[in-house]
């Protein structure tokens, strides 16, 4: 009560008493006392839930209309990303967006998945470019792309001399995997859990440049996305399919619902889908 008086400039008994005819008008229960604390019941969530958005709306008209009457002459666009998508997916887009509209500043924020999630539910950004195994109440999420799971090992080895790889096979060999925040460690725990086989990590690094460069050195093997495999990348490691256990991935844009984009954001996307329509 303290904090929402703050956020509103009006005194703590006002906020109170709007509480109260909340729940007298709706004749029920929004908020229970545990302790010193205010604990929210499910009425109050479901009642959060319905105007969240309207408030919201309501909070982005001076937004909505500029988005719709600003042109592309000026302005800034704030795009986050983490660095395969930022390496390999966008920059032949971003030299064709930057030709086009180059009184636009853009701003591109390298980061992980979770962090540009906090900054788009933060509004430092317009919107992300990621890969969503789960997306967040008030987000929407619309893929563009995918990209299939493959196994990158030494050249010659042992795993490069069978016929097919399974699961088991890969599990005798130590992997090279991401943090845990990325989202395809998660994925790739969640597969071998399924298969029932157990798996070693000999080494843990941040950012797929550095793994495929010790995936090279033969300091293990790694399960990523081909949207890191490039064409050099073909005589330094082998790579192997793994279709038969791992979901292509997909990639897409993660904007807040309800929020109207900027006549920059929008075509930034636009531009993005089309190209990947055509490439596809």
């Amino acid at each position: 009560m303290s904090r929402a008086s703050e956020v509103l400039s009006a005194s703590q008994p006002t906020v109170s008493l709007h509480i109260k005819k909340l729940e007298s008008e709706f004749q029920v229960k929004l908020f229970e006392r545990r302790g010193a604390r205010l604990k929210i019941t499910t009425e109050g969530e479901i009642l959060y839930n319905i105007a969240c958005p309207l408030v919201q709306g309501m909070d982005h008209i001076k937004d909505s209309f500029q988005a719709q009457s600003s042109n592309l002459t000026s302005g800034e666009l704030a795009v986050a990303a983490e660095d395969a998508t930022l390496l390999y997916t966008l920059p032949e887009l971003i030299n064709t967006f930057v030709g086009k509209y180059p009184g636009i500043r853009l701003k591109m924020e390298n980061v992980s998945g979770r962090d540009g999630l906090a900054l788009l539910k933060d509004e430092e950004v317009d919107f992300t470019i990621t890969s969503m195994l789960e997306v967040p109440t008030y987000f929407d999420y619309t893929p563009f792309t995918s990209y299939p799971t493959v196994l990158i090992t030494p050249l010659n080895h042992p795993l490069t001399q069978l016929d097919k790889v399974t699961i088991n096979d890969i599990s005798q060999y130590g992997l090279i995997r991401p943090p845990s925040y990325f989202s395809s460690w998660r994925l790739t725990k969640m597969v071998f859990a399924l298969k029932g086989v157990n798996y070693k990590v000999t080494l843990q690094a941040g950012g797929w440049e550095v793994i495929k460069r010790y995936v090279s050195m033969g300091l293990g093997v790694s399960i990523i996305t081909t949207i890191c495999i490039t064409d050099e990348d073909k005589d330094k490691f082998a790579v192997i399919p793994l279709a038969d256990y791992f979901p292509d991935r997909k990639y897409g844009v993660l904007t807040r619902k309800g929020k109207p984009l900027s006549l920059p954001a929008q075509r930034f996307i636009e531009m993005l889908q089309q190209y990947y329509l055509e490439k596809d």
